[in-house]
């Protein structure tokens, strides 16, 4: 392939990459990897196309996008290198990998019914120096010719430019982040030197000995008003990052975990998913991946319970986990955080010790009827 006819298919993939982005700018979720999808199968002439890419949210790799394919039978899906060879040489090699007839150990068994028949299977990988981002899996039947120069070269590019957009959300992410820092930053400050001087203050004078005058006695009392409404102008900014949307359920991400973590016990022993209001999904799935992670890293457990209902007019979520021994648990920076998040729902997030050897997070989020 010359040097100028791949010019002209990194533009065409270019302009295809625009028009895609810009038509994907006011949806939800990850249309921009639908689109991006049906674009690889017009232009490159596949039947259908599949993007798994790692979700730092979630800590996984997910299936992002579809054309072709019910993506909705992938939400579950634990693909990783070892499960999709095809993929870990695409993204070793950093080029476009093609095999063609039976599918069988390309691809996780359970989805062998993917490929009922022998079929030219591509993998183009969505990589970044030194980032492995995803991969854009894309098939078509073995009666059409295997793939071309142009069209290696297309699928090459397409999956440098979906690299591109997941690096530019991760800046994007990482400078909300950093803009939170600073506002907490800036809340610690505050607090510092509007409400613990002014505490510290009186504390000093009411430590003082003898009986105190009545003027004093009025100036600590103005003092404590003042500090309480200095706090309670500080705890009215938001304290946390707000919970990401996500694209699925509290009864999946539970079924999820238990499959990621086999050796956990992880188990729905109280609710249902009519249990967890809509509007509470994302921190109900944030708090439970946090206690789980929590669990995982810090105990021994053989059992991770998980329980959901509502009490009193409000939403409870309880994740415990045994397996505590030998020194003290700890709460991850992850469990702080959360409950950070659950601030900004009203809501507060309870961990520690239940009973020796068990530990617990507990979310209650008060619920409108």
């Amino acid at each position: 392939m010359s040097a100028t006819a791949r010019s002209e298919v990194g533009v065409d993939a270019l302009e295809l990459f625009v028009e895609v982005l810009s038509g994907s700018e006011d949806a939800a979720g990850d249309v921009f990897y639908d689109r991006l999808c049906e674009a690889v199968c017009r232009l490159a002439h596949m039947r259908r196309a599949l993007i798994f890419r790692y979700d730092s949210a979630r800590r996984r790799v997910r299936a992002a996008g579809a054309h072709g394919l019910n993506l909705e039978q992938f939400a579950g899906a634990h693909v990783t290198v070892e499960s999709a060879p095809i993929a870990a040489q695409a993204l070793r090699e950093d080029r476009v990998i093609e095999v063609e007839g039976d599918m069988t150990g390309q691809f996780p068994a359970e989805y062998a019914d993917v490929f009922p028949e022998p079929v030219r299977l591509v993998c183009a990988p969505m990589a970044a120096p030194g980032r492995f981002l995803g991969v854009i899996f894309a098939d078509r039947l073995l009666t059409q010719p295997p793939l071309d120069d142009a069209e290696r070269h297309l699928l090459w590019t397409l999956g440098k430019a979906a690299a591109l957009a997941s690096v530019a959300r991760t800046v994007a992410t990482q400078g909300e982040k950093a803009r939170q820092l600073e506002q907490r930053i800036d809340l610690a400050r505050d607090i510092h030197e509007g409400v613990i001087q002014r505490l510290f203050g009186i504390s000093m004078a009411l430590d003082g000995e003898g009986d105190l005058p009545a003027a004093a006695r009025e100036r600590c009392a103005t003092e404590i008003q003042e500090a309480l409404s200095d706090l309670r102008t500080a705890i009215q900014r938001p304290l946390g990052r707000a919970p990401r949307a996500t694209q699925t359920t509290f009864v999946a991400e539970v079924e999820r975990l238990a499959r990621v973590h086999p050796d956990l016990g992880v188990q729905l022993e109280a609710g249902d998913e009519g249990d967890v209001p809509a509007s509470l999904e994302p921190l109900a799935q944030s708090v439970l991946a946090e206690a789980v992670r929590n669990a995982h890293k810090h105990a021994n457990p053989r059992r991770v319970s998980v329980r959901v209902g509502r009490h009193d007019g409000a939403f409870v979520l309880e994740v415990a986990n045994d397996g505590v021994t030998g020194s003290r648990h700890r709460a991850g920076m992850g469990l702080r955080l959360a409950a950070l998040e659950a601030l900004q729902s009203g809501g507060v997030v309870e961990f520690g010790t239940r009973e020796p050897g068990t530990w617990q997070v507990r979310l209650v989020v008060p619920v409108e009827s």
